[in-house]
Order: C-alpha cells, then sequence, then structure tokens
C-alpha cells in the first residue's frame, strides 16, 4: 500500500514552511522528520500508513522548531558519520558531512597497517572514532575529549565499541603519554572558527567551545599538532579539519612540528578542509 495522499499532502506542506524559514534541504528534512514521527527509515515513507492524528500534532510541533533552525539531528535525535549513527543533543556539536572527508583520509592512511593504534582528539559525540573503529575493527582506538557533557555523549555513543574514552586537554603534555611516538593515525575535528565569525542558526545550537578558537581560530590546532607530534610515530600520520580559511596556516603548523609531505585535501566543492602530514 502506498502513502496516503493525507501524508503526501502533509510532507509537501512541511516543506514548503521549511523552506520559508530558509532551511537549506526543506523536503528531504520534512520526509526526514515525518520518517521519523513514523518511526520508519525516510526510504519506506513511500510505504508507510497515513499520520494519525497524535503524529500529525508531533509533525507540525517538529516543523515548526526545524522552521526556527533548531538542528534536524536535534530533533531526530541522531546524527549519521560515514557507516555509524551516534545520538546528538544540546551540549555536543553535531557530526557534518564534511568530517566525511577526514573519515576517508583516516581509512586510507591505514591501509596496509596491522593492528593500528589510533587517535581521535576532540572527538565530541564520539562519531569520528567510532566510524574509524568500524570501518578497522582490529584497530585499538582511543578518543579524547575535555568538555564534561561532550563526554556524557561520547560515552553513550562509544559503550560497548571498543574504543577507549578519555578525558584530556589537548594542549596537555601529559594527555595520553602513555602512547607517545606509537600512533599510526591521528585525526581531529577541532574548534576552528574564528571568534568574530558569524555562523548559521543551526550552529548556533552547537556548544561555542567546540565552534570558535579565538581570534583567528587556530588556538586549538596550535597546540594540537604539537601532541600530534609527540604521540605519532615516524613513519604515522595526521589529519586535521580545519576552516577552509587556514590550508595554509595548518601546513606550516604541521611542519614545524615535525611532519613532513604535508598537503591539503579539498571537498567535493572544492574547499580545503582537511591538512595531512607524515611525521619525520
Amino acid at each position: 500500500m502506498g502513502t496516503t495522499r493525507v501524508t503526501r499532502v502533509r510532507v509537501a506542506a512541511a516543506a514548503v514552511t521549511l523552506a520559508e524559514g530558509g532551511v537549506d534541504s526543506p523536503r528531504v528534512d520534512a520526509e526526514l522528520l515525518a520518517a521519523h514521527v513514523l518511526g520508519i527509515p525516510r526510504t519506506r515513507l513511500v510505504l508507510a500508513p497515513d499520520l494519525d492524528d497524535e503524529a500529525s500534532r508531533r509533525l507540525d510541533e517538529l516543523v515548526a522548531r526545524r522552521a526556527a533552525r533548531e538542528p534536524l539531528q536535534h530533533l531526530v535525535g541522531s546524527a549519521v558519520l560515514g557507516p555509524v549513527s551516534v545520538t546528538v543533543g544540546p551540549g555536543v556539536f553535531v557530526p557534518r558531512p564534511e568530517t566525511e572527508l577526514l573519515l576517508t583520509e583516516g581509512v586510507a592512511a591505514l591501509r596496509g597497517v596491522a593492528a593500528p593504534v589510533v587517535v581521535d582528539l576532540c572527538t565530541g559525540s564520539g562519531a569520528l572514532a567510532l566510524a574509524l573503529a568500524v570501518a578497522r575493527p582490529d584497530a585499538a582506538v582511543w578518543a579524547v575529549e575535555a568538555d564534561p557533557a561532550a563526554l556524557g555523549w561520547a560515552a553513550r555513543n562509544l559503550e560497548g565499541s571498543g574504543v577507549r574514552l578519555v578525558e584530556g586537554d589537548v594542549a596537555a603534555d601529559d594527555t595520553l603519554a602513555e602512547l607517545d611516538g606509537t600512533v599510526d593515525l591521528l585525526v581531529a575535528n577541532p574548534p576552528y572558527v574564528p571568534s568574530d565569525t558569524p555562523v548559521s542558526d543551526e550552529v548556533g545550537h552547537d556548544p561555542a567551545r567546540a565552534v570558535f578558537a579565538g581570534a583567528d581560530g587556530l588556538d586549538v590546532i596550535r597546540p594540537l599538532a604539537l601532541t600530534a607530534a609527540r604521540l605519532v610515530r615516524p613513519g604515522g600520520r595526521v589529519a586535521v579539519e580545519h576552516d577552509e580559511s587556514h590550508a595554509p596556516e595548518v601546513l606550516d603548523l604541521l611542519g614545524a612540528a615535525g611532519f613532513v609531505d604535508v598537503a591539503t585535501r579539498t571537498d567535493l566543492a572544492g574547499r580545503p578542509r582537511i591538512a595531512v602530514g607524515t611525521r619525520a
């Protein structure tokens, strides 16, 4: 049985409301919200029964909140990164599609490395660490986060995964000191937005400490580069997400910290978003 005309009309009306609210993908978001209310994947929405009165009320509420630019991930309670879905909400940075590039780079760097040691700094929700653990079940993966609220989300998402979650500051000399010089891959999606940069309404729902990093946006990446150099073994790899305006500066920071063959990776829109390097 196909979706009833009433449901189709409700989804179409929701898409109009979201478009008027400035949502970038109004039809997709409307379908995802309807699927969430019905408790089914979006791909099965075409086969779903009609929305009853209670489901209609819930959909109207969620559409209004999304039109007010509350993040879709907060409304449905989860976010996807590569092969994994993690729970998210207020107090933790929502994983973004651009971080898929960081995941792809990390998986590629581990090809041919048996039983690798992997570290994810500024793990936030734990999504990247979890995705790497799923991609490489033979890896020993460590996730580091300093913020107590984010640690709570990461602990929930990483429970039972085998990923070791550590409370730690990426700038501290003793963070993961037991791994000094042994890490095969270090990845990081740190805060990197300059403090005076306007951001979207959705980003405004993320914790400011997970978004902004000083006047030039490099207050976290500077010490992070030194921590990476301490942890990564000779020949090991580093990959750091950064603002598209930071490519030259981040490459310089990695080079000064002791990484060679530093290079920039661009996203599908051609924007420089990932800095990579090999420990000398």
